[in-house]
């Protein structure tokens, strides 16, 4: 392990410890005080919800109530012939009016029903209740003998035997009611006035949904909980777990509950940590209770505790570690600058110098390392300029070495031409050759744009087509954008000569050359191609790889491959009696 890390690791540990500690320490109180307000708050919900509740089914209450007194439903039952259809369907259209004036502004309440054994009044939803006296609904209602009886979730299809609606798609399947008896009576000249003795007191059903329940818990308590409703009979009114609806409930768990009327308690079930928040409604005497993990009522304030750990030993860190810096650089630092030093002049770049500011150990080091790098650099230079040197000599042996080469054929050519021919386009042919010899007698031979050598190229042709007159065809397939690169200069003329002297010897006519450009990604390629007689795979070996007679193109081979590298350079690709391809490789936008 290196000093400048043993020095960290001292600083980080005498940090670790005490932080440890007192993160401990923090929070576990915190957690204590945020799961009691977290239960508190929990209960509130639970309390906040009950209140709601007993408000929504308060009104139900109150209206079913005002209903006993209700001047127009008296006259109705106490003069209804329940005999007469006419005056039964009559009575509930009036009956349908009533009721939606006391319960249609109430969105919670599903329907409202007056029952009684003849007539079912008020139905405003379709619900095949059979016949409802039968139902135990109906029977705790006049068992309850006037006062309003809260009926527990009941599945309809049971509760009214109505089993051909099971495979239906009705939507209300789960209800609770509440039910009453009633018996009406007015006032009349201050004289109380009550039904006919044998007239059949109605039963009054008020229906919901369980889902209303549902909804307002849904809401309210926190992620994770879940929560149930039951009556004093432990039947399951309402529940965040729809399969316990309507069966009772019975767990050891409950019994502490049972015979209270709220609050709250941390108890274990299943093995997990719960608070457990309840409270019973003074309407129904239901109760409602909310099971909420231990672990939910923190997990959201658990971030801020840790967050907050996190913070102050950021800031605990950062200071130590800024004073371990302090101390860490006036001992490492000199050090860390030379290893980067010598990393650069690893890497080629020979002109890095360490900055010396100091008259110690590490300043003598830094100045003993200059000394060493300037004399390296000096030394590389040397090296440099000498092999740059000896490869411009070979370059420019190799130009020399060709161009008598090419003025003798060339002159060669226009000898037999002015012999054989003895025409007029002699002059021009000495015009051509004129601005030929003034291309290839430039001091300069670096590289030339690709437009100059194939003017060149095109004089070239004119001669020879004077010589071989009909003999081949010239075409071009070059891509515009290589006409604004550069290449070596001369670099086609070996081989379209080679062509027209060795591939088409024995053809009177028909010869075609054809030189094409095309780039390929960082790639350039020209390709000299003819229909001649062919090169035999003895003759292409020959011209690559052994000293031959192909003087000019080995010269460009060589050429190419001092300019650019040896991965460039030319293939070669015959078949006798069909021609011969030649494929130049270039870099791309090398000038």
């Amino acid at each position: 392990m290196t000093f400048r890390m043993r020095l960290l690791l001292s600083y980080l540990i005498l940090i670790a410890l005490p932080l440890l500690v007192l993160s401990s320490l923090f929070y576990r109180t915190s957690l204590n005080v945020v799961t009691e307000q977290a239960q508190k708050n929990v209960y509130d919900v639970v309390m906040k919800n009950n209140d709601v509740i007993d408000t929504k089914l308060g009104i139900a209450d109150q209206n079913s109530r005002a209903l006993f007194v209700d001047k127009d439903l008296f006259q109705i039952f106490n003069d209804l012939n329940p005999a007469k259809e006419e005056e039964l369907l009559a009575a509930d259209r009036q009956i349908t009016a009533i009721l939606s004036k006391y319960y249609s502004l109430n969105e919670d309440v599903y329907s409202a029903q007056l029952w009684t054994s003849y007539y079912n009044f008020g139905s405003s939803v379709q619900m095949p209740l059979g016949d409802p006296v039968q139902s135990d609904i109906y029977k705790e209602a006049v068992k309850a003998g006037g006062k309003m009886v809260w009926y527990p979730t009941y599945d309809f299809i049971q509760m009214f035997n109505q089993p051909w609606l099971e495979n239906g798609s009705i939507d209300f399947r789960y209800l609770f009611s509440a039910t009453r008896l009633l018996n009406f009576s007015h006032m009349e000249d201050s004289t109380l006035v009550k039904l006919k003795p044998d007239v059949e007191r109605p039963v009054l059903t008020i229906s919901f949904k369980s889902t209303v329940m549902d909804q307002l818990f849904e809401k309210s308590i926190p992620a994770g909980s879940t929560y149930m409703v039951l009556n004093p009979e432990d039947i399951v009114v309402a529940s965040s777990d729809s399969t316990l609806v309507t069966k009772p409930f019975k767990e050891d768990w409950l019994d502490q509950f049972r015979d209270k009327d709220g609050g709250t308690a941390r108890i274990k079930i299943d093995g997990r940590n719960q608070i457990v928040s309840y409270a019973r409604s003074e309407i129904t005497g239901w109760l409602s209770i909310v099971v909420t993990p231990q672990s939910v009522l923190v997990e959201n304030l658990v971030p801020v505790i840790r967050t907050s750990t996190l913070v102050s030993a950021i800031a605990l860190s950062v200071v130590a570690l800024l004073f371990a810096y302090f101390i860490l650089s006036r001992i490492t630092g000199p050090i860390k600058k030379l290893m980067s030093a010598m990393r650069s002049v690893g890497e080629g770049d020979f002109g890095t110098r360490v900055e010396v500011t100091r008259q110690d150990e590490f300043g003598l080091l830094s100045q003993r390392f200059n000394r060493m790098n300037d004399r390296i650099e000096m030394l590389v230079k040397e090296n440099y300029e000498i092999k740059l040197k000896e490869k411009e000599a070979e370059i420019q042996a190799l130009n020399m070495q060709m161009n008598p080469h090419f003025l003798y054929n060339t002159l060669n050519i226009m000898n037999w031409t002015a012999i054989e021919n003895n025409q007029t386009e002699l002059s021009k042919m000495l015009v051509c050759l004129s601005n030929m010899l003034h291309y290839t007698s430039r001091k300069d031979w670096g590289a030339v744009h690709l437009t100059d050598e194939l003017e060149w190229i095109r004089n070239y042709f004119f001669i020879m087509s004077a010589r071989f007159e009909g003999k081949f065809i010239v075409s071009y397939e070059i891509e515009p954008v290589l006409y604004e690169e550069k290449v070596p200069r001369l670099l086609f003329q070996p081989f379209v000569e080679n062509a027209i002297l060795h591939g088409f010897s024995g053809m009177e006519e028909g010869g075609e050359i054809t030189i094409r450009g095309w780039t390929e990604g960082e790639s350039r390629y020209f390709e000299i191609s003819d229909n001649g007689r062919g090169i035999s795979k003895e003759g292409i070996d020959t011209i690559l790889y052994k000293e031959s007679a192909s003087v000019g193109i080995k010269n460009t081979i060589s050429r190419i491959r001092m300019a650019y590298g040896d991965e460039y350079g030319i293939r070669i690709d015959s078949t006798r009696g069909k021609g011969t391809s030649i494929v130049i490789h270039l870099p791309h936008k090398i000038q």
